[in-house]
């Protein structure tokens, strides 16, 4: 039996209907499906939720703490659905690989099997870029369009509403009352985390707005950052 290498696997959602979809279970069953084929072990997974891709590397706790672990324990592969994952925007991604190429990792990109970290590989980085402007030319393209439609509808309607934040509805401000308790410094303790405000909410058998009993440490860090 080949011995298998081992890699860390990185998935990226940014949007809330994304959180709620089949975003993250696409992203790890194409990976997964690919280290097998390709005698990868992942070793860990890292999900960032509800994250633009445009975001600094300061406000992305998951895929610091990747490169945290790839610096620490010795495992030198990277595995991502494809370059939009690390960031849709051609530059911040370039960046990115730039410094994992820097700490002696590889980033591959697991939809076509590229070394996307390969930078002496004029070929690689050819690829590498031009994916990376084809996934910004989408970025743009999808915000011009909802741009355009937003302002059709101000237009027609008068009015144009997206999703309401989180405490619009009734029950919320009470659960974000909850939260807030829940978060607030004690005497001689420590702040509650999000994932232990997590815990207490599903035990309390409060429900998120979708509907289920699984509370994300990230969703209470956002709403209560609000």
């Amino acid at each position: 039996m080949a011995k298998l290498t081992p890699a860390i696997a990185y998935l990226r959602v940014s949007g809330v209907s994304q959180l709620e979809g089949d975003g993250f279970r696409r992203q790890e069953d194409k990976i997964r499906s690919w280290a097998k084929r390709s005698c990868y072990e992942i070793v860990a997974v890292f999900r960032e939720e509800g994250i633009s891709g445009a975001s600094e590397l300061s406000e992305r706790p998951a895929l610091s703490e990747l490169m945290l672990k790839i610096a620490g324990n010795g495992v030198r592969t990277c595995l991502v659905e494809n370059t939009s994952r690390f960031s849709r925007d051609l530059i911040a991604s370039e960046l990115l690989i730039r410094e994992f190429h820097r700490m002696g990792a590889r980033v591959i990109e697991c939809e076509g099997g590229y070394d996307i970290s390969e930078s002496e590989d004029p070929t690689a980085k050819m690829v590498r870029q031009i994916l990376g402007s084809v996934s910004e030319f989408e970025k743009d393209s999808i915000v011009l369009k909802l741009r355009t439609a937003r302002k059709r509808m101000k237009a027609e309607l008068g009015r144009c509403e997206g999703r309401k934040p989180y405490g619009d509805r009734e029950g919320e401000p009470e659960i974000i009352a909850l939260m807030k308790s829940l978060r607030r410094k004690r005497p001689n303790q420590k702040r509650m985390s999000y994932d232990k405000i997590a815990k207490a909410l599903k035990e309390k058998e409060i429900k998120t707005r979708s509907g289920s009993s699984e509370w994300k440490s990230n969703t209470i860090r956002r709403i209560l950052a609000r």
